[in-house]
């Protein structure tokens, strides 16, 4: 059995190494072991703290997981008040700032630091020979709340500093705050548990850090950035703020790495035009930038006006959120046939532009906020993401307002307009006609896998429907050369090799067609499924839900879709148009002979000699056989061509059959 002496020993180089590997994550950002080592050393700890519960000692890295709850916070009063700062909006504010700092001063130029102002919530810890004693909120600035309990569960906040020079008594001051990742994830939470969602990062900050009860504040992503000091005592900092927040990075307290030692206003300026289009980018939410005088002499020569200092001011970003009115509430149709509502709002000036429109995202958002045309509400945009409703001022809505419905007929085309069961997100179900979906539907249609139009690419499409030439996919067999070989890019071979690939196309198979229609839910092998199932178009077109149903994996959900595609007038105008176009395809294989390698796997790889991979497909397809793209326990027959890759070596690891081409051929009924 080790001795106590080893014991007290082992605690000290574990308390040691836990603090120096949380260093190295939360400050240095630069982790030395796998998290699975420090879990490991963690462990170690509790484990001999659980043993030898008489050595815990209040700053061991196991003490963060919060106490009881308490029944009230108390008063702290700051002897060093926690002035904030002025403001300044625009450049010639933070001009006018440097140039009374300058005339104050009596010099020609002043040097600064440049930092992000973090947007969450000013804190000041008290450190006392280098352990976490106190902490607590920034208030009214001259008394705050104590939130030892809450602060200590922060795993970025050391209970300890590291080295040996830290003064006897250090204040030092930062900033709380939920980093956006964590913030997506605490509303994902709330919102499974029923709970209302946090409306911005700095309200989750706040709500987080002010709970009575700590073990709440432990389960919250929170993390902290220091930014400067308040009191010190039995020890001596640097005549530099840069240089000071350097000393606190040694001592183990998070520093941000975007702070930056500038030259000037111009340099400040510099700085803030740097920082302004990265706003969206960084971890965390940011309101603007803080430029500091650098030397704490010209600091102190500088002092304070009212309740800010002379030395420090915040040079804001364009407000993220405001207030506005919704003057309408439409909705968009997209690309794939999702119906999106958009608020339509009485111009307001947020984040840098003026908006008049803001996304609702779907029905159920609508709903959940109940934004209504009338309401008062608060509009957000974070550098270039779409502006978004968050909330609504309900003590400014008006009598008689309207609850928000989602139209049953598409705006854009009158077709149906459906929400499957379990989606948040309603569809137009007109996908060959409506003129919202028309260019994807065009580039599915003309797609290798579908028609297998060559030379109809995207860029050639957006031309054809920009200019009007094509309506919906059956105008492209009335397509001209004469009107391909005037568009842009576009000579007369291009144009008569793109007439050549369009008759070529007519010559197809039921199941590409069926594929090529973009029926939601209906990929390749559910499109080979349906043509051997019906071996009829107008079947297929006629069949019920339960019929459809009966289609080897058509599922309720697929059965559905295909049902409402084909019940809709337009769809089925667009497919008879391709049909006198002259689209044509052989009578499936019997059925019987169809279902010949029902319910065997196979893999293709290699080149074939007699077919091509994708005709080899459709032939197993057509016997009813399922085609995979990888190797597994299930799979029948791996079938290898010439120059097999890697999915042969895995065939033969797992015991695969392998086939020769000539071998498939055999199967197929044909021969070499």
């Amino acid at each position: 059995m080790a001795s106590r002496q080893n014991i007290v020993q082992r605690i000290a180089t574990l308390r040691e190494q836990i603090n120096y590997h949380n260093y190295r994550y939360y400050v240095l950002d630069d982790p030395q072991i796998p998290d699975a080592e420090f879990d490991r050393l963690f462990r170690e700890l509790q484990a001999l703290e659980q043993q030898h519960p008489e050595l815990i000692t209040a700053d061991s890295p196991t003490q963060r997981v919060g106490g009881a709850p308490l029944g009230e916070f108390k008063p702290v009063r700051h002897e060093v008040p926690m002035l904030s700062l002025a403001n300044a909006f625009d450049d010639i504010e933070v001009e006018a700032f440097d140039q009374r700092a300058r005339t104050r001063l009596e010099v020609e130029a002043i040097e600064y630091t440049a930092e992000p102002k973090l947007d969450g919530l000013a804190i000041s810890l008290l450190y006392e020979q280098g352990e976490l004693v106190r902490a607590a909120t920034r208030g009214d600035g001259e008394t705050g709340e104590e939130v030892t309990h809450n602060v200590r569960t922060i795993h970025a906040i050391p209970l300890r500093l590291l080295g040996k020079d830290y003064p006897g008594l250090l204040e030092v001051r930062g900033e709380v705050y939920m980093p956006r990742r964590g913030f997506e994830r605490l509303n994902v939470e709330q919102e499974a548990r029923g709970e209302k969602a946090f409306a911005n990062p700095r309200n989750a900050a706040a709500g987080s850090l002010r709970q009575l009860d700590p073990r709440i504040t432990a389960q919250r992503p929170l993390a902290f950035y220091c930014y400067g000091v308040g009191r010190v005592q039995g020890g001596k900092l640097p005549g530099q703020h840069l240089a000071i927040l350097n000393c606190l990075r040694e001592w183990g307290l998070p520093v941000s790495g975007e702070i930056r030692q500038v030259q000037g206003v111009m340099g400040c300026l510099d700085y803030y035009r740097a920082m302004a289009p990265r706003r969206a980018t960084l971890p965390y939410e940011i309101d603007g930038v803080v430029y500091k005088v650098n030397s704490l002499a010209q600091q102190q020569a500088l002092g304070f006006v009212s309740r800010a200092p002379r030395w420090a001011i915040a040079h804001k970003f364009p407000a993220q959120e405001e207030m506005t009115r919704v003057l309408a509430i439409d909705v968009q149709v997209g690309r794939t046939g999702a119906l999106t509502p958009v608020a339509r709002l009485e111009p307001v000036f947020v984040g840098g532009v003026t908006v008049t429109n803001a996304t609702l995202h779907n029905e159920d958002e609508v709903h959940r906020k109940d934004v209504r045309v009338g309401d008062t509400v608060i509009v957000r945009r974070a550098g270039d993401v779409i502006p978004e409703v968050v909330s609504v001022v309900l003590s400014r809505r008006p009598a008689k307002t309207a609850v928000f419905k989602m139209p049953k007929q598409c705006p854009k085309c009158g077709s149906q307009v459906v929400r499957p069961e379990g989606q948040a997100v309603s569809r137009c179900v007109g996908g060959l006609y409506c003129p919202a979906q028309r260019k994807q539907a065009i580039k599915h249609f003309a797609a290798r896998r579908a028609m297998d139009i060559e030379g109809l690419g995207d860029k050639l499409v957006d031309q054809l429907v920009d200019e009007a030439l094509i309506h919906d996919v059956a105008d492209l067999y009335v397509l001209t050369e004469s009107q391909l070989a005037g568009l842009e890019r576009m000579g007369d071979k291009s144009a008569e090799n793109l007439i050549q690939a369009l008759e070529k196309s007519k010559h197809t198979t039921l199941a590409r067609f069926i594929y090529a229609l973009g029926i939601r839910e209906v990929g390749e092998a559910t499109a080979q499924a349906l043509a051997q199932y019906f071996a009829n178009l107008k079947k297929l077109e006629q069949a019920d839900l339960e019929s459809l149903q009966q289609v080897p994996d058509v599922g309720q959900v697929v059965a559905e879709s295909i049902y409402r595609f084909f019940r809709q007038a337009h769809n089925r105008e667009v497919i008879n148009k391709l049909l006198e176009a002259g689209i044509t395809w052989p009578a499936p294989v019997a059925t019987a002979a169809a279902q010949t390698l029902a319910g065997q796997t196979f893999v293709l790889t290699g080149t074939l000699q007699t077919m091509t991979r994708d005709e080899a497909k459709q032939r197993l397809q057509a016997r009813g056989a399922k085609v995979s793209g990888s190797v597994s326990k299930k799979t029948t027959y791996v079938v290898a061509g010439s120059e097999a890759g890697s999915k042969l070596a895995d065939a033969q690891a797992l015991g695969v059959k392998v086939l020769s081409e000539e071998e498939l051929l055999k199967l197929l009924g044909q021969s070499l």
